[in-house]
């Protein structure tokens, strides 16, 4: 049976939990990671109702977007509705896991399924993350190259934006001299030698370092191979926050509120004055954003859907573009979906339930 670490594991080769933000909680907060799983439950939040669903629908295990446990819990005695919840999970066995900023912060997450649900196009990461790569640099001997190259490339290097198996490769000569102590597989003690040898360079992503370098080395034939690790300052165009694309055709500023509400299934919007100019590109980040206003600007977005606006941070569009406010729980409860679909295209030996519970805390009186 699939276990939970199994699960977890892949959410994480989607998601890896380095990308979340420091302030964040994400991964498995309640269970045990080698439980068989019965059935999953996806949920936007996790509170004491969703719990008694997952009972009811024999899943043992929740997989939310937002952590149960944001701060660090100090007391269980069931005072407020983070210690309920946990204390209701762990007496019926059932496990909870958070995938939060880390699905925020992906090509392929939060954001990319907002847009998607919009219809937009050529979708982009808005604020592409830097020092999130490296660069590795390995001497080989020729016959090594392809061996090495497999190594790494499946332990996930040689990946940039939409390409795979990328590297670059440069031949020359590599000298040595083996001392007394080693065991080289080419040369001899206290001669110098001199092998032909490729200089092979890949990009990897900078919490992978460790796995792929053992990947090298166990691939490579010399007893000490010849590698250097660079830090790298470049945009990470494949993690990052945010989203920015087009729609299909140009709308009125009226247009596209009534587009937007009628397509995220809003019963408001909160939003700054309508331009007399067409709404094309739009930037989308899922819960607060205002962070981001920047960045929008500086994509050339003529509308930013988000969430959580105060009321002086509208002042800061200046006219620019159209903040829409369009809730919290609006703009990301298709994190549901998002996650359901791709544990039941992954699993099949288990029932994966998106929760009918809404957990929104915000209630609209119109």
């Amino acid at each position: 049976m699939t276990t939970i670490r199994q699960l977890t594991a892949y959410l994480e080769s989607i998601a890896p939990l380095a990308y979340q933000e420091s302030y964040d909680n994400a991964g498995l907060i309640v269970g045990d990671p080698n439980t068989p799983i019965t059935g999953v439950l996806v949920t936007l939040d996790t509170t004491e109702a969703v719990i008694d669903e997952a009972v009811a629908r024999g899943c043992n295990l929740v997989v939310a977007h937002h952590p149960i446990v944001f701060r660090g819990l100090k007391k269980l005695n069931g005072k407020n509705y983070v210690e309920r919840t946990v204390i209701k999970a762990i007496k019926n066995e059932v496990a909870i896991y958070a995938s939060h900023t880390n699905l925020d912060n992906v090509a392929g997450g939060v954001n990319a399924k907002i847009a998607e649900k919009l219809g937009l196009q050529e979708v982009q990461i808005l604020a592409p993350k830097a020092q999130t790569l490296s660069k590795l640099v390995v001497y080989t001997p020729d016959a090594d190259l392809p061996a090495v190259l497999q190594a790494v490339y499946e332990a996930g290097a040689g990946r940039i934006g939409a390409y795979d198996h990328c590297s670059f490769r440069m031949g020359g000569t590599g000298t040595f001299r083996p001392l007394n102590g080693s065991n080289p597989v080419v040369g001899t003690v206290d001669r110098d030698e001199t092998v032909q040898e490729q200089r092979l360079e890949v990009l990897l992503p900078t919490h992978l370092e460790g796995a792929i370098v053992a990947a090298m080395k166990q691939a490579h034939s010399y007893e000490v191979p010849a590698y250097d690790l660079y830090a790298l300052t470049n945009s990470n165009q494949t993690v990052g926050s945010g989203a920015v694309g087009n729609l299909p055709a140009p709308m009125s500023g009226a247009n596209w509120l009534m587009y937007l509400k009628e397509t995220m299934q809003l019963p408001l919007i909160r939003h700054t004055a309508l331009p007399d100019r067409p709404i094309r590109r739009i930037a989308v980040c899922g819960g607060a954003g205002s962070f981001l206003l920047a960045d929008a600007l500086r994509a050339g977005a003529d509308a930013f859907v988000t969430a959580d606006y105060k009321y002086h941070e509208f002042f800061d569009a200046e006219g620019r573009l159209i903040i829409c406010d369009i809730g919290h729980y609006e703009s990301e409860v298709c994190t549901k979906e998002l996650i359901g679909g791709l544990l039941a295209k992954k699993f099949t030996t288990f029932a994966v339930i998106l929760s009918g519970i809404d957990t929104n805390p915000v209630q609209y009186f119109t």
